[in-house]
């Protein structure tokens, strides 16, 4: 006989709960992934996912130079952005949002701090999502009751989020109970600073078009606290093991590939200014026949390199716990140096401001304050007597500063319009202005994405998004 045993512990209706899709999912899990998902995706060289140092023009490539001539759609690189940004990064931090809503065991004021940290991660995202493609879904993205989405105009968008980007300054105060946090512990006076830095940089993007909004903004954003130091940059601490090394590690040395130098584009401008950093930015593995001396020699943008004849990735960046930054205090004092020229009351001159992110950047590569004195001390690379205009001068700088930060180094040329560029082999053309939108768009949501090209002058590289004057 046999017999058939229920346990009063055990309903049935636990048979019908779906274990791989639960209702609750810690918020610390949910906003800890998306912050790596965003800091991984944005220190990535892989060409599937991220080709921006190569549209900067501070890398090269060897075998295959197909993203060096901006080719997006065969590795749908454009698909993999837009997904990793909306489907992970926003999705993640506004289900993290959520849940934490729910927990018993905070305060609301631990809420309300909470909330407003991952408010600004969320509106980093879009900011990142607008620079990149122009006129995104934003006001119905993510309503999952909705697989058609219309797209929104990206100077509403930038509004949008300058204004959500003001409330959430404003509850970035107290305790966040988030000591889990991987950034900063939680701390909101850190968050905060972040959050002013990334409106003095929004503030700088729409200068050209809307100089009066910049100008409140960038004033607004120092007076409230931007980067003071190094020890405030947005970064990640990444470990020494799989699977939570740099993703630079994985490219450079897990993969046993040799794909990437130097690009002449940028040796040529760093050897014209003796620049101290070359041993850090490259390594030293050629050497002038004749002298003995290391050279540093840049592959032909956009076309097929030897990878032992050119100047190779530094040794810097193939260490697996080498730090990941979005965004940090020398880009800021480039961000003020702007702001003064344009009359904005950011405190101190532009040549101090610009000095200070050279001589930042310069010691926090490994070289010293007399190796910042002895570059700033040149003719060519003084504030007072550096060639071209002001913007051409700070352009120049900032973009040497930036290698490695692939996406600002691209923002900085669309910005100023300079440096000067050269001309990929294959395109025959200088850096596209922004991704076109991904190929499944057209087919899953096909009306609105034939609209959004319209609106915005045509799906091209080469069409601007809206603060690209």
């Amino acid at each position: 006989m046999s017999i058939i045993i229920i346990s009063a512990c055990d309903p049935l209706t636990d048979l019908n709960e779906d274990i791989k899709n639960p209702e609750t999912v810690p918020a610390s899990a949910l906003f800890n992934n998306a912050l790596v998902s965003l800091f991984d995706f944005m220190a990535s060289p892989n060409v599937n996912v991220n080709n921006l140092r190569l549209w900067s023009q501070h890398w090269a490539q060897t075998t295959y130079p197909d993203e060096s001539n901006y080719e997006l759609v065969e590795r749908n690189v454009n698909g993999r952005t837009w997904n990793t940004l909306y489907a992970t990064v926003i999705t993640d931090t506004r289900q993290a949002k959520a849940f934490m809503q729910e927990d018993a065991f905070l305060t609301d004021d631990n809420k309300k701090a909470q909330a407003a940290i991952m408010e600004v991660v969320e509106i980093l995202s879009f900011h990142l999502l607008v620079d990149f493609f122009g006129d995104i879904p934003y006001s119905q993205a993510l309503d999952f009751t909705n697989i058609t989405p219309g797209y929104d105009n990206d100077v509403d968008i930038y509004n949008d989020l300058i204004t959500r980007l003001d409330a959430a300054i404003g509850d970035l105060n107290g305790d966040s109970n988030m000591s889990w946090e991987l950034i900063y512990g939680g701390s909101t006076s850190n968050w905060k600073k972040l959050a002013n830095s990334l409106k003095l940089r929004m503030a700088i993007r729409i200068a050209d078009m809307d100089n009066a909004k910049a100008q409140s903004m960038a004033e607004a954003a120092v007076a409230s606290g931007v980067f003071e130091s190094s020890t405030d940059d947005f970064e990640i601490t990444y470990e020494g093991s799989t699977p939570n090394t740099n993703p630079l590690w994985e490219q450079l040395i897990q993969s046993g590939r040799s794909d990437f130098v130097a690009a002449n584009t940028f040796t040529d401008v760093l050897n014209a200014l003796d620049d101290p950093r070359r041993p850090a930015f490259f390594k030293g593995n050629i050497t002038n026949p004749d002298t003995g001396e290391v050279m540093y020699v840049g592959g032909e943008y956009g076309n097929a390199n030897s990878y032992p004849a050119n100047s190779q990735p530094g040794a810097i960046l193939e260490d697996p716990t080498f730090p990941g930054t979005i965004m940090d205090y020398t880009e800021v004092r480039f961000l003020l140096a702007d702001a003064v020229e344009r009359g904005y009351n950011v405190g101190g001159t532009a040549e101090e401001h610009y000095s200070a992110g050279v001589k930042n950047s310069i010691e926090e590569w490994g070289f010293t304050s007399d190796d910042a004195d002895a570059y700033l001390a040149q003719e060519a690379v003084a504030y007072s007597t550096a060639s071209g205009t002001w913007k051409e001068k700070i352009a120049m700088q900032k973009w040497i500063a930036l290698y490695n930060r692939g996406f600002e180094g691209w923002s900085t040329y669309r910005v100023y319009n300079a440096p000067t560029m050269n001309i990929a082999v294959g395109a025959g053309t200088t850096p596209p202005m922004r991704y076109t939108y991904p190929v499944t768009e057209y087919s899953l949501n096909g009306e609105s994405v034939e609209t959004a090209g319209g609106a915005i002058g045509g799906d091209d590289l080469f069409t601007k998004v809206f603060w690209d004057m």
